[in-house]
């Protein structure tokens, strides 16, 4: 059976895994947002970063790419994955429906936001996301270069998202 995967942040640039084929694809019901304080990766328990999450939203959408994982890899990936996005429970692993460039619809593994999880902060203004993106570091690097690295990757797929536009931006300003 096919596996897809539905990347929006840090698996535009590395997903880890064998990818067979790329697709820009759309995920209605959701809002891509700087909503998952990061605790491991890009900050710390003292100074928590800032990481995507998949915020549910009724009327929201979001613009990423469909991963088809690479056949016999599924159970691998899957485990991959897991250990991965999974390691403080903060995100919920969902198969939810993703329509693909040219309006096929497959279900992907996706990785959303448990607003219940005490790393949850939906709702900052874009001012503090950048003020905490630019001074937050973890065990993968700056937060700064988990921002600069999704939207240099968004821009080149040609996928638009004007909030991090404008964080990549601010971020910038207030690091030179």
């Amino acid at each position: 059976m096919t596996m897809w995967v539905f990347g929006y942040g840090s698996l535009l640039w590395n997903p880890g895994f064998d990818v067979a084929e790329q697709v820009k694809a759309t995920l209605t019901g959701y809002a891509r947002s700087f909503c998952m304080r990061s605790i491991h990766h890009r900050g710390t328990d003292e100074a928590p970063g800032l990481v995507l999450a998949l915020d549910e939203a009724a009327a929201a959408q979001c613009n990423g790419v469909a991963l088809r994982v690479a056949p016999g890899t599924e159970d691998a990936t899957l485990a991959y994955l897991r250990e991965r996005e999974l390691i403080s429970s903060a995100y919920l692993e969902r198969m939810l429906d993703i329509t693909l460039e040219g309006a096929r619809t497959v279900r992907a593994v996706t990785y959303v936001i448990d607003p219940d999880h005490v790393q949850y902060c939906g709702g900052l203004s874009l001012e503090e996301q950048a003020r905490i993106i630019a001074q937050a570091s973890g065990g993968r690097g700056p937060n700064a270069e988990y921002l600069f690295n999704t939207a240099d990757h968004l821009h080149a797929l040609g996928v638009a998202d004007p909030d991090l536009d404008w964080l990549a931006r601010r971020v910038a300003a207030i690091k030179a």
